[in-house]
């Protein structure tokens, strides 16, 4: 049937009379022309399959079922404090513009277990709230978050959890996998504290500042503080400038890497982004640094060669 579709879509656009030519190749119009408006339809998943992982947007932009997950903690503890899944459905939809429906919106807060009558709106782990400071040192206090990216090539998002110092610009630490968990968050923030040399029993350790990510409210990252005797303090809701150093590292990580680079396998994109964060950390000038690299303004603040430097956050 196909052979026959082909021979005669060929022949018609070359100028043949489509009547002619359909009787000639022994296809009826209206198969002819159901196969022309079928063509490039998109093929349905099987009811049943593994849920794909991400939603478009209207623009059809691929976002990560993690990052709506955010997006809907971030909902219910603003304006949609008191909706049920499906409202929290037409505010994705109004707000975000995502392309989604109800079952995937229910499946997301199920995951996220705020389905309850009694559903919890607060996060359960008490929050200390970012507090205005001023840093004159490195370690002094360190900003944690999330950034997501694509591999082309296997159709999968990956995340890299990223630590950075406000005050040398250093991305101290990387997690970067096919999963984020408290787990992770907890296991990097062990890595950076010894890289620095500040895992144990050191007298002064950097406060760590997040946002509201469910790595972040979880008891598992907030027994793994205590242990390591870090003060976390988490932003207010909608306020991504108390973040503003590791959102302004993921906007240079996405133009300068992310967007520059069509990652065929999770191996290519480890090994480029990898050499992407040591060429930032070691080579790449950095204007609020005096145009330096990060490495090379630590150096020189670690020999004193610059001081009376001070960020307020």
């Amino acid at each position: 049937m196909k052979d026959k579709v082909e021979i005669a879509k060929k022949y018609i656009e070359q100028g043949y009379n489509a009547v002619f030519v359909l009787k000639v190749v022994s296809l009826s119009r209206s198969t002819y022309y159901y196969n022309l408006s079928v063509e490039g339809r998109p093929k349905y998943r099987p009811k049943g399959g593994k849920p794909r992982g991400y939603s478009l947007n209207k623009n059809g932009k691929k976002i990560c079922d993690d990052e709506i997950k955010e997006d809907i903690l971030e909902s219910i503890d603003g304006d949609a404090i008191y909706y049920g899944y499906r409202k929290i459905t037409y505010h994705l939809r109004r707000k975000y513009m995502l392309v989604i429906n109800p079952k995937k919106v229910y499946r997301l807060c199920k995951e996220l277990c705020i389905l309850k009558n009694q559903r919890v709106i607060k996060p359960k782990v008490k929050r200390t709230l970012a507090s205005n400071r001023t840093v004159t040192a490195s370690n002094q206090l360190w900003e944690m978050d999330i950034k997501y990216g694509y591999i082309q090539g296997e159709d999968k998002f990956f995340y890299m959890l990223n630590i950075i110092d406000i005050f040398d610009r250093i991305i101290v630490d990387y997690h970067m996998g096919f999963h984020c968990e408290a787990k992770d968050a907890a296991a990097l923030l062990k890595y950076a504290l010894m890289k620095r040399t500040l895992y144990g029993k050191q007298p002064i350790k950097p406060v760590i500042r997040t946002d509201n990510g469910p790595q972040f409210v979880s008891y598992r990252f907030k027994e793994c503080c205590e242990e390591l005797g870090l003060h976390h303090e988490r932003i207010p809701v909608k306020t991504p400038n108390k973040n503003a150093h590791v959102e302004s590292f993921h906007r240079i990580l996405e133009d300068e890497c992310f967007k520059v680079n069509e990652f065929q396998s999770y191996s290519e994109a480890y090994e480029i982004v990898n050499n992407f964060i040591d060429f930032y950390n070691k080579r790449r000038l950095h204007s609020s640094l005096k145009y330096m690299s990060p490495y090379e303004f630590h150096q020189l603040c670690s020999e004193g060669k610059l001081s009376n430097i001070k960020i307020k956050v």
